[in-house]
């Protein structure tokens, strides 16, 4: 959430944020229940005043045996104090307004950040690798990976229904392998420590991170238990430290956790669903830190250097683009989308997402840090990334790395984790 100070300060630029987002929200209505709130306060806080003056008033007249101005006395503090109460239960309601619009205004784009009206403005900032040749037409992973018997689209609609894959074989074994040199690459080499989280959560964590109420339609609930499938481990691991206090000395703090992603991707009729290219489960390594906020766009260079730094172990050609403001998160402030070159789509292919929320989503789970002893704690800012999903990584191996014969070369980093294993043929 955005400090309501900032909103009372700027609102301008909140509305001109929020309309680019494409995520309109009634800030002159905010500021008038802002107003009636504060009017509301001082009214309390005037007949408290009041109150307090007057009560050793009644002691002293009952002292002094003067019963009958006692009892009027009572009489009047019995009144003031129903007037409190009345008013209490006014700011409450009002206050209950304030969170209904609040929790719909979404995070402030960060100044670097592009002005667009969709996803054709975001800008093309770096790209690294060669699109791979061949000699011969190449074909798309559908082809490869069923011809191959690696992966079974029909048997997994069958099990569960259209968008859940199955991996066979040695396409199972790569797809762990690809999950195990994520996890070791960030403990081993990135520092970050590793969290295996809860696949369900509760609708706090949801709300924490951005999720709700904004994304409800896009996310599996259990009814019964009231709870959701995670979309990302993003949203339990930041909610680990959710309403607590860092000491400053141990920032930042970086988690990576593997989880699988459930995700209904309603609204995607239209949309390439093809093979693994739109899928309602996948696996996925997130990168999560928790930072003090000077440090805040440091870190998110560096965590955009930690994902890119696997695609270029992969050998994957890719591009870096940097997410103009209509293309952005609800929660993000700033993003960078990081997509692997697919020549059988012949297309890039969006594998990570890395994004810097600032405080805000530190503000909804109050996740704060004591500078220096004495201080006032003040938020924490977030990030996270994709490090990586592994679903269109697939896609990308698959298409690259084919062969005439059909057959896929296995990246030498990942050979250790597939038993040697050089080449994925048909068995």
């Amino acid at each position: 959430m955005l400090d309501p100070q900032f909103i009372r300060d700027n609102p301008d630029l909140v509305k001109t944020g929020a309309a680019n987002k494409k995520s309109p929200v009634d800030i002159d209505k905010l500021l008038s229940l802002d107003e009636r709130r504060r009017s509301i306060i001082l009214d309390v806080e005037r007949l408290k005043s009041v109150r307090n003056a007057k009560s050793p008033d009644i002691a002293r007249l009952k002292k002094e045996k003067k019963e009958a101005e006692a009892a009027a006395l009572l009489a009047e503090m019995k009144t003031l104090s129903e007037k409190v109460k009345e008013l209490d239960e006014k700011q409450k309601a009002v206050e209950d307004e304030i969170r209904g619009v609040s929790i719909w205004i979404p995070n402030m784009p960060h100044a670097s950040v592009p002005h667009g009206t969709s996803a054709a403005d975001n800008v093309t900032v770096s790209q690294w690798g060669s699109e791979p040749s061949f000699d011969f037409a190449p074909k798309d992973h559908l082809q490869l990976g069923t011809a191959l018997d690696i992966m079974d689209f029909p048997r997994g609609a069958k099990v569960a229904g259209a968008g859940f894959p199955v991996y066979k074989g040695a396409g199972a074994l790569l797809e762990r392998a690809l999950i195990n040199f994520f996890l070791d690459t960030h403990t081993l080499t990135n520092g970050y420590r590793e969290i295996f989280p809860p696949f369900l959560v509760n609708a706090d964590s949801l709300f924490g991170t951005g999720q709700l109420p904004k994304s409800q339609d896009q996310m599996y609930y259990i009814g019964e238990d009231q709870l959701y499938c995670i979309p990302t481990a993003e949203v339990p691991v930041t909610n680990l430290h959710r309403d607590e206090m860092f000491e400053a000395e141990r920032l930042p703090v970086k988690y990576c956790a593997y989880s699988a992603c459930f995700r209904r991707e309603a609204g995607s009729y239209g949309k390439d669903t093809k093979g693994f290219l739109r899928v309602h489960e996948f696996n996925k390594v997130e990168l999560v830190k928790f930072v003090a906020p000077e440090t805040s766009y440091d870190e998110h260079e560096s965590l955009r250097g930690d994902a890119e730094g696997i695609l270029r172990a992969l050998g994957l050609k890719y591009r870096v683009l940097l997410l103009c403001d209509a293309d952005l998160s609800f929660a993000a402030a700033k993003c960078y989308d990081l997509e692997a070159w697919a020549p059988g789509e012949k297309k890039f292919l969006e594998v990570s997402s890395v994004s810097n929320f600032e405080d805000f989503q530190a503000r909804r789970m109050n996740i704060r840090f004591r500078p220096k002893a004495g201080e006032k704690p003040r938020f924490v800012h977030t990030l996270n990334g994709s490090g990586l999903a592994t679903a269109r990584i697939l896609v990308a191996i698959l298409e690259t790395y084919q062969t005439s014969s059909g057959s896929i070369r296995v990246p030498e980093v990942l050979q250790p984790y597939m038993h040697g294993m050089k080449e994925i043929v048909k068995i």
